[in-house]
């Protein structure tokens, strides 16, 4: 089921509805598909790698490969330093940094980022605006052809220089809310069901000394703000126990932060907890479903969470959904200011991954395999845009619902 609204023709999804078997007749996931190291340091944050590297311009990975651009390329020491324990943790020599010349240094960009920002996503027709580290630009994405000049125009008004934007045509972004059995225990990645729609269950946590679940605000009975929104496990026709009960979902604000457009409310993340009930027992923390292959809804074991991490573009992510199962590619872009069409809503700081997603897959883990068994947690899915899906970093979850135990 779709939540609350019908997707354009040109943004239908595909649902899976195929049933889960027995456990017992599951097999184990390939092994090709679950690259085993150590768990990798996380990455820094860029605003850490500008201030520690002159003329600092971003940071990625491209096809594998650890990239910088600098302005000044006699920066290239200390970029490596900063980054050596990451680099080393994708098996690499600090040595194979790759630095590109940038015409901007990330202070310069992060500045354009923050002045288009409110001002592109007033307009009708913008899709997200986001500072690029991959292409050392500010990027914003916009419906169609006939809103970029509009959009151009109006940045460089506001004295933008042109030659830092980049102005793409993308599909829209939609909240994507629609499968399951029951489960035993409750992982991250498994169907929840609340009055009237279907999402998933992000990943299980102690907040505040209680026993919750972390999924979407918009999979709650009104986004933003708390409702005491109930929650069933699968469905409240086939278990109409109560499992769990929404307890902390800020609201959405006008004016929050630099990115937040004059006409629009926002938060940083599209985020809410729900208190486990009272005696109920059949969860278990620090644990994501792991299905038995990619794009696979039967799963018969889990992947341990052994800590949060931070994506970063080029890197490879994964999510769990109750619609479309296991899918992952690559990060395209992070730190997304985001309009959520047909709402007033902007997302602030998101990052996109282009894999796929279904309506039902909302809530749904977004993680970094590290080992055969083991994972990173980077936060939850909630929104699509055609072969791509959205997500809410967990530093800015935990900014908002305060701090979460999640192993």
């Amino acid at each position: 089921m779709i939540r609350r609204y019908a997707l354009p023709a040109a943004l239908v999804l595909l649902v899976v509805t195929m049933a889960c078997r027995d456990a017992t007749e599951s097999t184990a996931p390939n092994q090709d598909q679950v690259p085993a190291g150590a768990v990798q340091a996380q990455a820094p944050s860029m605003e850490e790698l500008a201030s520690q590297v002159p003329g600092f311009g971003g940071f990625y990975i491209d096809g594998g490969r650890p990239t910088v651009f600098l302005t000044e390329m006699a920066g290239r020491g200390l970029a490596a330093r900063a980054l050596t324990p990451f680099i080393r943790g994708m098996g690499q020599d600090p040595s194979d940094l790759q630095v590109k010349r940038g015409e901007f240094n990330y202070r310069q960009l992060t500045l354009w980022f923050n002045a288009a920002s409110p001002l592109a996503l007033d307009m009708e027709g913008t899709v997200m605006v986001d500072l690029d580290e991959a292409h050392n630009r500010v990027l914003i994405g916009v419906e169609s052809a006939a809103n970029v000049g509009a959009v151009r125009s109006a940045l460089m008004r506001a004295g933008l220089p042109d030659r830092a934007l980049a102005v793409e045509i993308m599909r829209p972004i939609v909240r994507v809310a629609s499968l399951q059995g029951a489960a035993t225990p409750i992982w991250g990645g498994v169907q929840i069901n609340f009055p009237g729609f279907l999402c998933t269950l992000g990943f299980n946590v102690v907040a505040g000394g209680q026993d919750s679940f972390i999924t979407n605000s918009h999979c709650t009975a009104s986004q933003g703000g708390v409702q005491n929104t109930p929650y069933y496990q699968p469905l409240q026709s086939s278990n109409p126990t109560v499992i769990a009960t929404e307890v902390a979902d800020p609201d959405y604000q006008r004016g929050l932060g630099a990115g937040c457009p004059r006409n629009k409310l926002c938060r940083f993340s599209d985020a809410s907890r729900a208190r486990y009930s009272t005696g109920y027992t059949n969860f278990q923390r620090g644990r994501i479903a792991r299905p038995d292959a990619l794009g696979s809804l039967n799963y018969s074991g889990s992947w341990s969470i052994t800590g949060k991490g931070t994506a970063v573009v080029g890197q490879t992510l994964n999510k769990v959904g109750r619609t479309t199962g296991w899918t992952q590619g690559l990060v395209t872009n992070t730190c997304v200011n985001t309009g959520v069409q047909g709402t007033r809503f902007v997302q602030l700081c998101q990052f996109f991954v282009s894999a796929g997603v279904g309506a039902g897959d909302s809530g749904s883990p977004v993680f970094q395999i590290t080992g055969t068994s083991s994972v990173l947690l980077m936060g939850i899915l909630w929104g699509s845009g055609g072969g791509t899906f959205v997500g809410s970093p967990i530093g800015q979850i935990e900014q908002e619902l305060g701090p979460l135990t999640v192993n």
